[in-house]
């Protein structure tokens, strides 16, 4: 079971960068090359406790389609989502958010996944699905940084309450 970590530095308060990253709509605009959209459940603005979202993509050549449960929410500091269905056999992602003293934030993923197929799914994680994966959260990532840090985030939905 792959365990992937991921540090991010964004200079952006970090109400801003929380929201963000609960974003629907950031979500599919870090993944617009795998063609990734929210298709049921909450389809556009930010996940709650307790919502689903049912997400179809390309990956690795195939369509695919994953649901995922909003877990956890503590505002503005922590979030939490669980695959219901999709490729994997499980996942867990875990979004860490910290205010540092110069009112940036220092944002922190971990992302814990199963395979399926047993022995070959872990053949598979070690040929190259944990590499697509982290490089998958590092682009949502820099798209999140970039989107905090240029001010693009005051014209997604759900971020008014910010302006």
């Amino acid at each position: 079971m792959p365990d992937l970590h991921l540090k991010t530095y964004i200079k952006a308060p970090i109400e801003i960068v929380f929201d963000l990253a609960r974003s629907i709509d950031l979500h599919m605009l870090s993944l617009e090359h795998t063609n990734e959209k929210a298709i049921a459940g909450r389809t556009t603005g930010l996940v709650k406790k307790d919502e689903t979202v049912t997400w179809r993509a390309k990956h690795l050549g195939i369509t695919q389609m994953l649901t995922s449960h909003i877990t956890d929410v503590e505002p503005h500091h922590f979030f939490a989502d669980k695959m219901v269905s999709g490729a994997f056999k499980n996942f867990r992602h875990e979004h860490h958010f910290e205010k540092l003293e110069n009112g940036d934030t220092f944002m922190k993923d971990l992302f814990s996944y199963t395979s399926p197929l047993g022995i070959l799914g872990i053949i598979a994680d070690k040929l190259f699905l944990e590499n697509y994966m982290t490089k998958l959260l590092e682009q949502r990532n820099l798209t999140l940084k970039q989107v905090a840090e240029d001010g693009r985030w005051k014209e997604l939905p759900g971020m008014e309450k910010h302006l």
